[in-house]
């Protein structure tokens, strides 16, 4: 079908239309070998390439793209094709010409036009003038196939704005009337590879000559949900499309990759881009035409998305940044959805060898933990920092974790640079603690002093960090968005000062709190009430402490030793008498939960000594 940048334009304003889903996840589950260019599939088995263009069309598409995402010179030349640009390209022009000429309905047929596969000066040795030649040839075959032109060109998984660019640049050289689409891809860290924040991002692709902006690929829907909304915010005049992975993806054994978002959550999400504002919406890595067909359903289907759009404000200075005000990590989620969180602490190594921290993780991911909880320097013992064992289990396992942040041991300055490193690192999770002593750790004469307590540093972050400035008020180049716990005892001996001192904490910005172990359950469901009826408001997220005692020993120790932990005497009495204490550890800890869950978020499991395996017995409850 015939159509120009006005009409396209049109649609879109009456959309949002449905791109198809990936291809190369597809080729690659129905055989196509992995180490071969998926692009010249179209000239070896065409058949394959239409055969997945259907399956898109019967899921409900609006839009196929050509397989011809990586149909450009300087890829194919790894394959020893780079003089096939103009067959691979007409190829795939061709083969899905002929599947719509077929359908059911009118389709669009949109160029693919992903990156070239090097970098441009002066990060690389490819000029823009040798790029942009690159781009036009890729782009005149998509437009001279012979079977038509494309319908559109979509300029995707950017991660060089200069790069994006020249291929606008190639593009409208060739034509000043073929709708362009333009989508960059981000990493965890909310920045593309060489850097470009999302609202810089839009900032200089509205500038191009372009009908459409906005994020491919990346980590998953809840991340490009956050970013098309920053784009919103800084380029309003031009139309937006979402087009997530299907979560990050997690290699198996054999080599095989997994892409753990499916269908149904991918449907919500194609709602929650909607009401955000895209006008295109569709499936990257990882998504089929299953993911595809639950997006349809869900477009058209009536009613609101469980994801809330997030509330973005653009901040305009000399580093243009966006303050996000929603909570926008998958912890985040939990909470605001009332979805209960199954958190667990884990303690870094004592050295560097990092198997046993990740085997023990995957463990409990596979015994039902949604998020992982790692300790700071527990009991002041000199250990691996939090920060990398963190990083290493949300790359590794694929759990988002709650990065525990002492202040104690800390300036203010160093404060401040850890808390951009950890953002860096894609931690987003905090725990702010006062942390252990080192009087009672492995080095008593270390510096014990501090700057900031807990209630204060929970300020420094939700107030200022998170709006872009420093302790100072100086402006960053970008705000976090930091989701911040405080530390609660629901069963404190002066009731009066918890109450007032979390009361101090939520003011200051906490958004949940991971409380002491809990051994009383009745107390604690008693502290939650009265909190309540003294304030006239509900408390904020509780995610209760759960610690499986392993013996009456270690009870008797915690019982005496440990400030604010009081455990019953029938508990104590139940351990001594039982024939195998730690498996009574784990049933006072199932009861335990069973009691407090109707009135808390989520459940914080201790494991006593490391045994890991007794805190999933105590999952399987959930």
């Amino acid at each position: 079908m015939a159509l120009d940048r006005l009409a396209f334009r049109r649609l879109l304003a009456g959309g949002p239309l449905l791109i198809d889903g990936a291809m190369g996840t597809l080729l690659h589950e129905r055989g196509a070998a992995a180490d071969q260019s998926l692009d010249a599939v179209n000239l070896r088995n065409p058949a394959l390439v239409a055969e997945i263009h259907r399956a898109y069309i019967h899921a409900g598409a609006d839009i196929l793209e050509a397989n011809s995402f990586g149909a450009n010179r300087f890829q194919l030349a790894e394959h020893g094709l780079q003089d096939q640009v103009a067959a691979v390209n007409h190829a795939a022009v061709d083969i899905a010409r002929r599947v719509i000429s077929g359908a059911f309905k009118p389709l669009l047929l949109a160029g693919s036009v992903g990156p070239l596969g090097v970098r441009l000066a002066p990060l690389g040795r490819v000029t823009f003038a040798e790029a942009q030649d690159a781009f036009g040839e890729q782009i005149e075959a998509l437009l001279t196939a012979r079977a038509g032109a494309v319908d559109l060109l979509i300029i995707e998984t950017m991660s060089d704005l200069k790069e994006a660019e020249a291929a606008v640049t190639a593009a409208r050289s060739l034509s000043a009337d073929i709708p362009i689409v333009v989508t960059m891809s981000f990493s965890r860290d909310d920045r593309t590879l060489l850097g470009h924040t999302p609202n810089t991002a839009a900032s200089r692709l509205s500038k191009l000559d372009i009908d459409c902006i906005g994020v491919n690929c990346s980590v998953g829907p809840a991340q490009i949900l956050r970013l098309i909304a920053i784009m919103k915010q800084a380029a309003p005049e031009l139309p937006l499309a979402a087009v997530p992975n299907a979560g990050w993806p997690e290699q198996l054994e054999g080599g095989r990759v997994m892409y753990p978002a499916i269908p149904t959550y991918f449907g919500e999400y194609a709602k929650a881009f909607a009401e955000a504002g895209a006008s295109l919406v569709g499936g990257c890595c990882g998504t089929t035409d299953a993911h595809i067909a639950a997006m349809r359903q869900a477009l058209d289907s009536p009613g609101k998305s469980i994801y809330p759009v997030p509330q973005i404000t653009v901040v305009s200075d000399d580093q243009s940044r966006a303050v996000v005000t929603d909570q926008t990590t998958r912890l985040g989620q939990y909470l605001a959805q009332n979805q209960f969180v199954a958190t667990v602490e884990m303690s870094p190594p004592k050295g560097i060898a990092t198997q046993g921290l990740l085997a023990g993780a995957r463990m409990l991911k596979g015994a039902g933990a949604n998020i992982l909880n790692i300790a700071d320097s527990p009991l002041a013992r000199m250990r691996m920092s939090a920060w990398a064992a963190a990083h290493l289990v949300q790359r590794e396992v694929g759990l988002e974790t709650i990065l525990h942040f002492p202040t104690r041991g800390r300036n203010l300055l160093r404060i401040q640079g850890d808390l951009l490193a950890a953002y860096a690192m894609g931690l987003r999770n905090l725990f702010v603690v006062m942390g252990d002593p080192t009087r009672i750790g492995d080095f008593p004469d270390a510096t014990d002093s501090y700057d900031i307590v807990p209630t204060g540093l929970i300020q420094l972050i939700k107030q200022q960090f998170n709006h872009g400035v420093d302790k100072a008020g100086q402006p960053m180049d970008e705000a976090t968005n930091f989701v911040v716990g405080c530390a609660l005892s629901l069963t404190p001996k002066d009731i009066d000062r918890e109450m007032t001192l979390l009361r101090k904490k939520i003011s200051n910005g906490a958004d949940f709190a991971l409380t002491q172990p809990v051994f009383d359950a009745e107390a604690a469901v008693a502290f939650i009430d009265a909190y309540r009826a003294r304030y006239g408001e509900p408390i904020i997220p509780l995610i209760a402490g759960i610690k499986p005692l392993y013996n009456q020993r270690n009870a008797e120790f915690l019982h005496h030793e440990v400030p604010g932990i009081h455990i019953p005497e029938r508990y104590r009495r139940r351990l001594k008498d039982a024939p195998i204490p730690a498996d009574e550890g784990v049933a006072i800890a199932r009861e335990i939960l069973t009691a407090v869950k109707p009135v808390v978020n989520g459940a914080y499991l201790m494991p006593a000594f490391g045994r890991y395996d007794l805190v999933a017995d105590v999952l399987d409850c959930l």
